[in-house]
């Protein structure tokens, strides 16, 4: 008998900063307390949001990137990941509508794309600071701008008060749009951020607090049950559980990885699809001052926060002295942005103090001279490595504030941006060892 497709609603929002997170992390923790089976995702390329997602809804949360994920990846995934949830809930990117430019198109990518393939109806945080019949206004623009998109319900937010409250609902009313809740303003509903976005969960040691005053919030503020049942099942052909290969292999069987506060940038739907190929997960905690396991036949070194811990890796020799001892057998050592950083030569941190990373590698990078480095990447790979035989391509993202101030490696890709012009990305290579700004979601062969 042929599963029954997840049912599953997209939080979404006008724009960036209207509560999305705030919004999604509460009804999950709500539902959750409530006994059911949630299961959450994320629009996009973030990976800090997708560890509340995880904590809150207590099940894995994972991305859905309509730009970097095929049609068949993302119904695959989606199949295979909320299979048994009675609810699944995507948060949004951006803006509704807001994606990546394409070339001589509309941006791809955003909320209201995934909404269209999924057939998954959109709910609409709005931030009503400052507003009242207006924020009818936007919800019914946002409603009428594309019609395979389907806006269910609004829930306000930042709501100033009962009589503020009251002064916005009857245009809803007139407009025949459901008002789910409204949550008052409260700073304390709020996360700590730093420069790529929330305050990693595990460095925060009232997490489980927080998200349960969120949820209580969210409970007494917005109909519950109403939200449930404005959930629709996804649309999806009967072969979708396979067809959710990501075009990127296991670089090992055996993959030791870097896992601790400084490193943590993982994408749950890679590591689900190495360990589903057959490949075993070694972690291990460069902080700690771990080396990786030397019967590992792959390293791989996500992105993180090396910047921030940059003289206790400095000393780490254990590990630093583990990695060397691997590179120097041609196991292949892979590190994303904070990972290729730290198989690099050196780091300056933000008050300009160099620190010795692990010398794999010539870059240097610096903090002190920050840039900021966004957007989605696609990369045709110039050598056999961890990510791919030579000549694939792989689809990612750059996020990231460092400064290369030098490097003499040869480039490992040939890179370009969401509208197809060449970027100054292109990674580096040195025997066995190789290393890229690119957080990569997903792959195709050559």
């Amino acid at each position: 008998m042929t599963a029954a497709a997840p049912k599953g609603i997209i939080i979404a929002a006008p724009r960036s900063g209207a509560g999305k997170t705030t919004v999604t992390l509460g009804l999950l923790r709500a539902l959750a307390e409530r006994g059911t089976a949630v299961q959450p995702f994320k629009c996009g390329p973030d990976y800090i949001d997708l560890a509340f997602h995880s904590i809150a809804a207590r099940r894995t949360s994972y991305n859905l990137d309509g730009w970097a994920m095929s049609a068949p990846q993302l119904r695959g995934l989606v199949s295979a990941v909320a299979a048994g949830a009675e609810i699944a809930i995507v948060e949004g990117v951006m803006g509704l509508f807001d994606g990546a430019p394409q070339p001589g198109r509309a941006g791809r990518g955003s909320a209201a794309d995934l909404a269209a393939l999924l057939g998954w109806p959109v709910v609409l945080v709005l931030d009503v600071s400052g507003q009242t019949e207006t924020a009818a206004a936007v919800a019914l623009g946002c409603a009428r701008f594309r019609d395979d998109v389907q806006i269910t319900g609004v829930i306000l937010n930042r709501v100033a008060s009962e009589r503020h409250r009251a002064l916005i609902a009857p245009a809803f009313a007139q407009l025949g749009i459901s008002v789910l809740g409204a949550v008052m303003r409260d700073a304390q509903l709020t996360l700590p951020e730093r420069h790529l976005g929330l305050v990693q969960v595990q460095e925060l040691t009232t997490i489980e607090p927080h998200l349960d005053r969120l949820a209580a919030c969210l409970a007494k503020s917005v109909d519950l049950d109403a939200v449930r049942a404005l959930a629709q099942p996804a649309r999806l052909p009967i072969d979708a559980a396979q067809t959710s290969g990501l075009g990127i292999r296991p670089p090992g069987q055996r993959i030791a990885l870097a896992s601790d506060a400084a490193f943590s940038f993982n994408y749950p739907h890679l590591l689900r699809h190495w360990r589903a190929e057959g490949a075993e997960i070694v972690p291990f905690s460069p902080m700690n001052d771990e080396a990786p396991d030397p019967t590992a036949d792959a390293v791989w070194l996500p992105g993180g926060y090396p910047e921030l811990h940059a003289g206790r890796l400095a000393s780490a020799a254990t590990f630093r002295d583990g990695l060397r001892d691997l590179a120097a057998r041609a196991v292949p050592i892979h590190g994303e942005c904070g990972g290729y950083m730290m198989l690099g030569a050196g780091l300056e941190d933000a008050e300009g103090a160099r620190h010795a990373m692990a010398g794999l590698l010539s870059l240097e990078t610096s903090f002190a001279r920050r840039r900021l480095h966004l957007g989605y990447r696609r990369a045709t790979l110039l050598a056999d490595c961890s990510l791919g035989r030579t000549g694939a391509e792989v689809h990612g993202h750059e996020f990231h504030y460092a400064t290369i101030l030098s490097g003499t490696d040869d480039p490992l890709i040939d890179c370009r941006d969401a509208s197809g012009q060449v970027t100054a990305e292109r990674g580096a290579r040195r025997g066995s060892v190789t290393g890229s700004f690119l957080h990569v979601l997903s792959g195709a062969a050559p």
